[in-house]
């Protein structure tokens, strides 16, 4: 394997331990445009359990890529919107969209 191919790999590598998993993407596509309540996202995911956008949510803001605000209310009440490092993955996740688009339309 050549160096640029290793490199490459560790950068890949590097992707998919930050944004990897089943929810992580789908939760950033509902953050992109705007700042979220928690019920909110899980309105959007539907078939996500709370545990695991807990744990999703809290590993994204771990990595700098999310925010959470926390506002002192009764009931509770938590937004959750992207960092500006985090926006820098916005071009990355409309580019993963249209991927998506024109495999659905060429594949089915």
């Amino acid at each position: 394997m050549s160096e640029d191919q290793t490199e490459g790999t560790v950068f890949v590598q590097t992707t998919l331990k930050v944004l990897g998993g089943k929810w992580k993407i789908l939760i950033l596509w509902h953050l992109k445009d705007r700042t979220r309540r928690f019920s909110e996202l899980k309105r959007l995911i539907p078939e996500i359990t709370e545990k695991m956008l807990i744990q999703q949510l809290r590993e994204l803001e771990k990595d700098g890529i999310v925010n959470r605000t926390s506002y002192s209310e009764v009931p509770p009440k938590v937004e959750y919107s992207f960092t500006n490092y985090g926006k820098s993955l916005e071009p990355a996740l409309k580019s993963l969209c249209e991927w998506g688009k024109e495999h659905l339309l060429n594949h089915q």
